[in-house]
């Protein structure tokens, strides 16, 4: 029999949020309770402070929206949610004193970095995260999962028991593809991946270097046998988005078989790093 695939429910939040509109808790919760069957995980309705695209927001904003969140928490448990199905989410810029009551309370928590930093941004702070959730051998004591965070580097130095991110969508409808780079004749998923511009719709067609019809014959052979390796052809890479789709979820999931599974993943933690250092 086929593995049983887990199916996650988010609430929408961060689009209810750009938009300016508002989630109702319980009907968020009615519609969960009614299909728990189905559902692996709930992620609980967080509260973000501030209007979409307000920067520089007052700690006070930041520490009540977390709060108000906590209770959101509690609240879906107290309606019925089960406790090993509800997912918490810490926030990047959130006093570093709710993680740890998270770990201390929660046994899947969620660690979200800010949508608009650099990966070496979100290095240093989930680097700060690490020591509240492992233990003193840097092995994990709490399943925590990765919300966008699907950089290899990111996937690679950190003991995740899940991650997620829309990568593998956005790249195929925008044209692309994603491909692993070679290390001495062999596919290396630690390393940054490859974007291939590949629709024959797309504009950098003729843009040399930005797309496969512009890479030297020696390239585009190297591309069509990573594509023909996985069942598909060069046409349906070049014209149909949902075979590009298709390909991409391919490429992290062989990606994942890369990974040290959970829990032997182990965090290198270096000395300087203590918890409570929250920038």
């Amino acid at each position: 029999m086929a593995d049983r695939a887990e199916l996650w429910m988010d609430s929408g939040a961060f689009t209810a949020w750009t938009r300016k509109e508002q989630i109702d808790i319980d009907e968020y919760i009615r519609f969960c309770l009614d299909r728990l069957n189905i559902i692996s995980y709930v992620v609980n309705l967080d509260v973000i402070p501030g209007e979409f695209g307000q920067k520089d927001l007052p700690p006070e904003e930041i520490e009540r929206s977390a709060g108000l969140g906590y209770q959101n928490y509690h609240y879906m448990l107290s309606r019925g949610i089960p406790k090993e199905k509800l997912i918490h989410v810490f926030h990047q810029g959130e006093n570093f004193k709710w993680l740890a009551q998270m770990v201390a309370e929660i046994p899947y928590i969620g660690l979200s970095p800010a949508n608009d930093r650099t990966t070496p941004e979100k290095i240093m702070w989930l680097d700060q995260c690490m020591p509240y959730v492992i233990d003193d051998q840097g092995y994990p004591v709490v399943k925590f999962h990765g919300f966008a965070v699907t950089a290899p580097r990111l996937m690679f130095r950190y003991p995740w028991y899940s991650v997620d991110s829309t990568t593998w969508q956005m790249m195929a409808s925008n044209g692309h593809i994603l491909m692993p780079r070679k290390v001495r004749g062999q596919y290396n998923y630690s390393q940054p991946w490859y974007t291939i511009t590949i629709s024959s719709e797309s504009s950098r067609v003729k843009e040399a270097g930005h797309h496969y019809n512009t890479l030297s014959a020696a390239e585009q052979q190297e591309v069509v046998k990573y594509i023909e390796s996985k069942g598909f052809t060069l046409e349906e890479m070049q014209t149909n988005y949902l075979k590009r789709s298709e390909l991409n979820v391919i490429y992290f999931k062989d990606l994942g078989e890369h990974l040290t599974p959970w829990p032997n993943k182990r965090f290198e933690i270096s000395k300087s790093q203590v918890r409570g250092f929250g920038l």
